[in-house]
C-alpha cells in the first residue's frame, strides 16, 4: 500500500493573495494575523500620503482612528468589501486594500471639514507646473473652483460620491463599479451626464468654452 505524503502545514507568511482571502473570508484567526501582519505597514502608507498633503498636522491618534476605520471597512457587512475583490481584474489584494485605506482617509478629512470636494475637476494634481502662471493667474483658477465646488453642493449624495472617485481619485470604472455597487453601464452613463453638466456650470462661471479649460475625456 502506497504511503500517503504527510501534510504540511504551510507557513501563512508564504500565502499567495487568493491563499491569504480564502483565509480570512473563512474567519480564520491566522488570516486575521497574516493580512494584518502584511497589509498594516501599506494601510498607513496610504493614510499618510493623503493626511500630509491635505492636512500635516494631524495627531498619531488621527492616524490610528482612520486605520481602525480602514479595518472596520474590511470586516463590516460580512467582509463586503473583500468579497466583492476580484482578482481576474488585474488588481492586486493589496491594490484593493490601498484604495480602500486612501478612501478611508479622504472621508476622515473630508468629515472634518479640511479639505474641498475638488482640488481640480480631471483630479489630476500639481500636473502642470506654476512657474509660467502669474499670481493672477493662480488667484483667479483657485476662485473658479472654489465656484465649482459650491455649485457641487446641488448634487445628489450618489453624484458627488461619483464625481470625487472618477475626477478627484481617480479610480477606474470598474473600482467605482465595485465601491457603489452599480453596472459599469451605469458608470459610463453617470460620467456623461455629470461631465455634460459640470462643463455647462463652469461655463456659466467662467463665461468661456469649458473644453478650453479642461481635457474631461
Amino acid at each position: 500500500m502506497a504511503l500517503l505524503a504527510p501534510r504540511t502545514s504551510k507557513n501563512p507568511a508564504d500565502w499567495s493573495d487568493r491563499e491569504l482571502l480564502k483565509s480570512v473570508l473563512r474567519s480564520d484567526g491566522r488570516g486575521w494575523t497574516e493580512l494584518v501582519r502584511r497589509y498594516r505597514p501599506l494601510i498607513y502608507r496610504c493614510i499618510t500620503k493623503v493626511t500630509l498633503k491635505y492636512s500635516p498636522s494631524l495627531s498619531s491618534a488621527d492616524l490610528d482612528e482612520i486605520y481602525a476605520d480602514v479595518m472596520m471597512q474590511l470586516v463590516r457587512e460580512d467582509m463586503h468589501k473583500l468579497r466583492i475583490y476580484n482578482p481576474a481584474r488585474g488588481t492586486k489584494l493589496g491594490s484593493w486594500i490601498g484604495m480602500i485605506s486612501v478612501n478611508a482617509a479622504y472621508d476622515f478629512l473630508r468629515g472634518a471639514g479640511r479639505r474641498p470636494l475638488l482640488d481640480k475637476l480631471d483630479g489630476v494634481i500639481d500636473v502642470q507646473e506654476d512657474v509660467d502662471r502669474t499670481p493672477l493667474d493662480l488667484l483667479i483658477e483657485k476662485e473658479r473652483w472654489g465656484h465649482l465646488n459650491e455649485l457641487l453642493a446641488d448634487f445628489s449624495d450618489k453624484d458627488r460620491t461619483f464625481v470625487e472617485l472618477y475626477y478627484q481619485r481617480g479610480m477606474e470604472a470598474d473600482e467605482i463599479a465595485a465601491e457603489m455597487q452599480i453596472s459599469l453601464k451605469t458608470v459610463y452613463s453617470k460620467k456623461h451626464k455629470i461631465r455634460a453638466h459640470l462643463m455647462r456650470c463652469l461655463s456659466t462661471i467662467t463665461g468661456e468654452s469649458p473644453i478650453a479649460d479642461l481635457a474631461l475625456a
